[in-house]
């Protein structure tokens, strides 16, 4: 899918240059606590991590399928949403991450914090 976006790069089309551009680390670590906090606020955590842990080898697929089905998820999600979780997921270690986030035996992430 990356090699298909970068082919309309070659040919001067720029919408879809942000798909397969890395991700800075601020952006990143932004994306993943937010994440990390829904999950937290919702008391998630282990429905949450079971799920990760178990489909982290399918997290470059679904980034892929992601952007293949954008155009459907667009109009429920937003755009900036559905472009930066598909980004978020294509690196596998960012699973890692928030899985850490989760299940931390310190609260690291606001919410913990605002009800501890």
């Amino acid at each position: 899918m990356i090699r298909f976006l970068k082919l309309f790069d070659r040919l001067g089309v720029t919408m879809f240059k942000e798909w397969y551009e890395p991700m800075a680390e601020e952006e990143r670590d932004a994306l993943l606590e937010k994440l990390a906090n829904i999950i937290i606020k919702r008391k998630l955590e282990a429905p949450a991590v079971l799920f990760l842990e178990s489909h982290r080898p399918l997290s470059f697929i679904g980034s892929q399928a992601g952007i293949a089905f954008s155009p459907f998820l667009v109009p429920f999600l937003g755009y900036d949403n559905v472009k930066d979780y598909t980004r978020l997921m294509q690196d596998r270690t960012n699973i890692d991450r928030l899985i850490d986030l989760i299940a931390a035996p310190e609260p690291k992430t606001t919410v913990q914090k605002e009800l501890g």
